[in-house]
């Protein structure tokens, strides 16, 4: 059995999460800012310091897996916060934890994300790099001029950056190659406590349920929980630095011809080099 943090652990996907964890006999270690076993603002430094101790004391040390479910909607009033949770919240932690999970060997790591980073238009390029360099005052600053719509942006470009920091450092040496795994799980609209707050308010519950899903209806919290359990297994050990979508065909109605494309062949000139001077040399050699 083994030991995981779980942020996010008081409700929904992350409590659904904790609780799959424990049923199974492994020790979980929840991180919420109420009702929690380490409780912890994410939205400040602080807390988010307080969080990573908190967890590696509890932990002796070593992590054999992490859920990353802790998040901010796109709620008014609240713009520093969300960029604060769903990015630094995720990678500060991360950062803090990389030598516990390292320690044991095939540690698997599922980053809630959203997808929101494939359906949302308009999100300001400069927003997401201002996450990406630690700069919350800057993004908000790229949204708010936006008006009704800023909410909704930091919250896409929050969920983009912290997208965008898994997969850069997933295939790295520090990670990758110290048998962590760093992957991505991108719902839609799940039927957590988060969106029941949207859907109790009339005009956001309007474009809630105007938004195409086309398998009709919400996510369940406990069908994303037995995704993240899967996701944490064994029968993972070859997903590393992936997006994976689960969110009723969402993501698959607006992007269909987006994805996938190839990469760019600039990228490959290298590694087509190693293979030509390879094939010359076997050339050679008979």
């Amino acid at each position: 059995m083994g030991t995981y943090a779980v942020t996010g652990s008081a409700s929904g996907m992350g409590y659904e999460a904790a609780q799959r964890l424990r049923n199974q006999g492994h020790m979980v270690i929840g991180v919420d800012i109420r009702h929690a076993d380490v409780v912890a603002d994410l939205s400040t430094s602080g807390g988010r310091h307080a969080a990573a101790h908190g967890v590696l004391t509890a932990s002796g040390g070593t992590l054999d897996g992490a859920v990353l479910a802790a998040g901010l909607g796109p709620t008014p009033g609240r713009l520093h916060q969300i960029g604060e949770v769903n990015f630094a919240g995720v990678v500060d932690l991360l950062m803090a934890w990389r030598p516990a999970l390292a320690a044991a060997t095939h540690a698997k790591v599922v980053v809630i994300g959203s997808n929101s980073t494939s359906t949302t238009p308009l999100v300001p390029r400069r927003a997401v790099r201002a996450l990406l360099t630690g700069d919350t005052e800057k993004a908000v600053r790229c949204v708010r001029r936006l008006g009704k719509g800023a909410p909704a942006l930091i919250y896409a470009a929050s969920k983009t950056a912290v997208t965008r920091w898994v997969r850069n450092h997933a295939v790295r040496p520090e990670w990758a190659g110290a048998g962590i795994r760093l992957n991505v799980l991108a719902p839609g609209a799940v039927l957590t406590p988060l969106l029941q707050e949207q859907l109790s308010s009339p005009d956001l519950a309007r474009a809630v349920r105007a938004f195409p899903v086309p398998t009709g209806g919400f996510g369940d919290p406990g069908h994303l929980a037995d995704w993240m359990c899967f996701m944490l297994s064994d029968s993972a050990d070859f997903l590393c630095g992936s997006v994976i979508f689960v969110d009723g065909g969402s993501d698959a109605y607006f992007r269909g011809n987006d994805w996938p494309k190839p990469v760019p062949a600039a990228r490959l000139v290298p590694y087509m080099r190693r293979f030509v001077g390879f094939h010359h040399r076997l050339r050679r050699g008979r």
